[in-house]
């Protein structure tokens, strides 16, 4: 048997295993839906199949498309764009990052037999509109215009007239040129003048993440606002035209399960789409049960949010959302699964599946001072309650300085990994946990090959990674302190696994990692 088929055999048995070892969601759907960084979520079903997008900001490729067909199962088909843009900000040039910023949340849409996904960006200032018949194969058609337009949502009239809404507190309107330049001139209005109103006179966050449906031929505006001292809060403005006037009310307030919309079924029956957030995996998606009552959508059961759903049940997130990956590539295939995304824009001169044979190989091209300024670091979601991410380097090919291995990627990131310094290599932790990076340990390393892992446990919001490594893929040795991992809003994005190389001297150390397996479990072996 040959080397390559040795391996593909392993991913096949790999598979299997991962499959067997997903945890149970008994007879039905549970909530969440989605336990991984999924948040701005918006819904479209077309027939009986559910499309979903979502956030990633500083992501690239961005805007992610994933298709479902029983609402709880969704895996990943597409991204609407590449690159946002060619900035330094987006690239991390010259000290610049978009951690944060970026993308944000999106608006979708199915009209006309076009799917139309919409998002907007601080770091270029400009409303976006990709576009494109086939929302699962493409190609997507970018329209840009300014100015960047707050959490606004995309809208067509029954007679095929567009329009955007957007704005916090204040809500705003307006009707959109036939060839997506633009808002028409003239036609911008204020469609609420104090949307955050039904939550109560003391918010913190004003009422924002405007999504809008018509249903049996009333208007309904979803909102989020967020009450001082208080929790995420649903609100919804009703009216009999879509230039109002609105009344509004409070349709739920509990778990801050929040921000989202309405989907039907086929079937009929009505769900709200919402997230919450949940501590450092990060914000992750709910399906709340929809009744009609009196013209007003009621959420919830009793105004709860269920922890079950009369849907069928999950069979996880491997390998829809995130998968392991051996990095075995056909003759003539060069791309990565949809399930990695780069931390910014890459430097797609600087990596490789084709390079090294069935490995990643990552190439520095520059000097970095620090891992969150370091380009070309490739990452997937953490999944909860638990998870565990693993891979083989091969260090042979670093140069002095260079720094390469696993990440748990965060502002208060974890490290394992090799450095190459003084003429020698060890492994180490460090750890950022308190704001800047601290090397915990640091131990000899007197071979080429070094196995790395990172052991999470999100488990009622514990977010504690730990770290080992090991020198012959049987034994682990924990390496470091635990990392008390944080959600935070400079970063905006819940802690993603990531396979990282960069330079702090030479440019042109080279680092092959063999694979990247994911576990949606805690594998901690010591």
């Amino acid at each position: 048997m040959t080397p390559m088929m040795r391996k593909l055999l392993r991913l096949g048995l790999l598979a299997l295993v991962c499959l067997s070892t997903l945890p149970s969601q008994g007879q039905g759907a549970q909530n969440p839906i989605i336990h991984a960084d999924v948040p701005d979520i918006a819904l479209i079903r077309v027939g009986d199949t559910y499309y979903m997008s979502s956030t990633t900001m500083h992501m690239s490729p961005g805007l992610p498309i994933m298709k479902s067909k029983d609402l709880v199962n969704w895996e990943l088909v597409n991204y609407a764009y590449d690159t946002l843009g060619d900035v330094d900000a987006l690239n991390l040039a010259n000290g610049e990052s978009a951690y944060g910023k970026g993308s944000w949340a999106s608006s979708l849409r199915f009209h006309d037999d076009t799917y139309y996904v919409t998002t907007f960006a601080q770091t270029t200032g400009k409303t976006y509109i990709y576009t494109t018949k086939d929302i699962e194969k493409g190609p997507w058609k970018a329209h840009s215009f300014e100015p960047s337009l707050h959490d606004h949502t995309l809208f067509f009239e029954d007679d095929g007239r567009a329009y955007m809404i957007w704005g916090g507190g204040q809500l705003k309107m307006a009707a959109l040129k036939e060839d997506l330049s633009g808002t028409k001139p003239g036609t911008e209005r204020v469609l609420i003048e104090d949307a955050t109103a039904p939550a109560g006179p003391h918010v913190g966050l004003p009422a924002e993440g405007s999504q809008l449906f018509k249903v049996n031929g009333k208007y309904y505006l979803f909102n989020i606002a967020w009450p001082k001292d208080g929790m995420r809060t649903v609100i919804v403005h009703r009216a009999d035209k879509i230039t109002g006037p609105y009344e509004g009310r409070v349709v739920l307030q509990d778990k801050g399960v929040a921000q989202g919309g309405l989907i039907d079924t086929p079937g009929g029956d009505w769900y709200a789409y919402l997230f919450r957030d949940h501590g450092a995996v990060g914000r992750i998606p709910y399906l709340v049960p929809v009744k009609w009552e009196n013209g007003w959508p009621a959420l919830g059961v009793n105004g709860k949010v269920p922890d079950t759903l009369n849907l069928p049940a999950s069979t996880g997130l491997l390998p829809g959302v995130v998968a392991s990956d051996e990095f075995a590539r056909k003759k003539g295939e060069a791309a990565l699964p949809l399930v990695w995304q780069w931390n910014h824009n890459p430097d797609n001169r600087l990596w490789s599946v084709t390079k090294r044979k069935g490995h990643l190989s990552l190439t520095t091209g520059r000097v970095d001072s620090s891992f969150l300024l370091a380009r070309n670091t490739l990452t997937q979601r953490t999944v909860g309650p638990e998870s565990t991410g693993e891979t083989l380097i091969d260090v042979s090919k670093m140069k002095e300085g260079d720094f390469a291995g696993l990440a748990l990627l965060q502002q208060r990131y974890g490290l394992v990994g090799v450095k190459s310094e003084n003429g020698a290599k060890s492994i180490v932790v460090v750890n950022a946990q308190s704001g800047g990076p601290v090397e915990q340990e640091k131990v000899p390393l007197r071979q080429s090959k070094v196995y790395l892992k990172a052991a999470c446990d999100f488990r009622y919001r514990k977010d504690v990674t730990n770290f080992f490594y090991s020198l012959d893929g049987k034994t682990w040795v924990r390496i470091g302190a635990p990392l008390k991992m944080a959600y935070t809003i400079p970063h905006f994005m819940g802690y993603r696994f990531g396979l990282f190389n960069y330079a702090t001297k030479t440019p042109g150390g080279q680092v092959d990692f063999d694979y990247f397996r994911i576990h949606h479990q805690n594998t901690e072996v010591e």
